[in-house]
């Protein structure tokens, strides 16, 4: 399979991931073996590391983006910081970042005094934090390229004579 086509099944997989791989061969014009096997090799490089149902969990719990300012280790960067914080179960994604901060963690909670307590007891004392800023999330419109809610339609009124 072509990267192109290889970039085609990510995005399928990305907006469905039940498709099937026949599914998948017909809208590519691919065979299912050529599917399966691109899929697989795609999976083996990492670049598919796994697949998810997308819930809507605006209703449930709290979920907060804490910006982290830490400190660099000498030969490895920020990579064993970001890993130890990433293992928490709170700790729902990662990211290294540019700008004022060095890491953003997206954490879930049943409540904002849970998220309180990860933050002072288990974040913001470990070795290399210098700071961090809470930010709680109030709604979601979209997530990994899915709107929750479509915007009304603007119906033009008809006017009679």
């Amino acid at each position: 399979m072509s990267v192109m086509t290889q970039d085609a099944l990510l995005r399928l997989l990305e907006a469905d991931a039940r498709l099937s791989d026949r599914q998948i061969a017909e809208r590519l014009g691919e065979s299912e073996a050529a599917v399966a096997a691109a899929r697989a090799e795609l999976e083996k490089k990492g670049r598919i590391v796994g697949y998810q149902t997308i819930v809507n969990d605006d209703s449930e719990g709290v979920a907060a983006f804490i910006e982290v300012r830490c400190t660099p280790e000498r030969g490895g960067g920020f990579n064993r910081l970001a890993t130890r914080i990433a293992r928490f179960k709170e700790v729902r994604s990662c990211y290294l970042m540019s700008g004022g901060y060095d890491l953003l963690i997206m954490v879930e909670a049943h409540d904002l005094m849970e998220v309180a307590q990860f933050v002072s007891e288990k974040l913001s004392s470990m070795e290399g934090v210098l700071s961090t800023s809470t930010h709680f999330r109030l709604k979601t419109y979209k997530l990994n390229g899915l709107m929750f809610e479509e915007p009304p339609t603007m119906e033009r009124i008809s006017v009679a004579p």
